[in-house]
């Protein structure tokens, strides 16, 4: 009976040996699968505020603050304002870093005295200059306009203050109407009116175009796009020379900017002005890597390492 006893007492212990490594099992599956769960949340609440606050870059750090811990509340939380720092890559203050850290608690692990881990997550985002953009509506606008010239009275750009575009002729045949697809010769009004009403779809970098020779303000097709787009802010290309006539004239594509368009008049190819003003603006597009270019407040913002 005492040796029946003794095998007894050693169930037990191997019972409870293989309950605590099933436990442990348990933990590493559950709460190592809870703790990566958390681990990832992190990681989305850092970029989204990360990328949310660079739309105010590299202009205004404390909007970008605010918008950081704005969208970091609606993502779980875990970013303080001392989480937050910025960096100057080619504009200053042009990046966000951001720290999301957090509390898992652990279920099964609480058994071997593991209360809960701390899941920690970093994201940056830039803001720059828009060295190739989609979208873009075909005027182009000249960068010796008062608001523009970089010899002028602000900085970069004169945003938020009412101005015109004249869209007159530049030379021979040439009326500030760009074939921003890259193409040469006379583009047709239905085409036109697409890239004034959506926007060109395709990548335009920064580089030469040709003009579209001629002037078709008149039709019915483009304004009806334009007729559209009151009230919108649409990307524009900004020119710094022009050179040849007609179809052969070219412009030195330099830079994009916002613009509100708020009413136009069109009144034959000698009388054709946009109104509106100048706006910053976060657009679809590719980051220029130069320190060159220009910033007209067209801004590419995008995850950095």
């Amino acid at each position: 009976m005492k040796r029946i006893r003794d095998e007894q007492g050693q169930s037990t212990v191997v019972v409870v040996f293989f309950l605590t490594v099933v436990i442990g099992m348990a933990a590493a599956v559950i709460d190592v699968g809870a703790w990566y769960r958390a681990d990832r949340a992190a990681q989305q609440a850092a970029d989204a505020a990360a990328l949310a606050a660079a739309h105010a870059l590299p202009g205004n750090t404390s909007q970008a603050t605010a918008l950081a811990l704005e969208y970091a509340g609606k993502n779980g939380g875990g970013i303080t304002g001392s989480d937050i720092g910025f960096e100057t890559r080619l504009l200053t203050n042009d990046t966000i870093a951001v720290r999301a850290q957090r509390p898992s608690p652990g279920v099964f692990a609480r058994v071997f005295g593991v209360a809960s881990v701390s899941v920690d997550a970093t994201a940056k985002a830039r803001a720059g200059v828009a060295g190739a953009a989609r979208w873009a509506a075909p005027f182009g606008v000249d960068e010796r306009h008062p608001l523009i010239d970089p010899n002028g009275s602000c900085p970069n750009v004169c945003f938020n203050q009412a101005t015109d575009l004249g869209l007159q002729r530049v030379g021979p045949g040439a009326f500030r109407v760009i074939n921003i697809d890259g193409s040469q010769g006379g583009t047709g009004p239905p085409i036109i009116a697409d890239w004034i009403r959506n926007g060109y779809e395709g990548y335009m970098p920064i580089d030469w175009y040709f003009s579209d020779p001629g002037a078709r303000f008149n039709s019915s097709q483009i304004l009806s796009a334009l007729d559209d787009r009151v009230g919108d802010v649409i990307l524009l290309p900004v020119y710094r020379d022009v050179i040849g006539n007609g179809a052969n004239a070219e412009y030195q594509v330099i830079g994009f900017v916002g613009f509100e368009l708020t009413s136009y008049t069109i009144n034959g190819s000698r009388d054709a002005y946009l109104y509106g003003s100048f706006k910053t603006i976060t657009w679809e597009g590719i980051m220029s890597e130069s320190a060159s270019d220009r910033n007209l407040g067209a801004h590419v913002i995008e995850l950095v390492d």
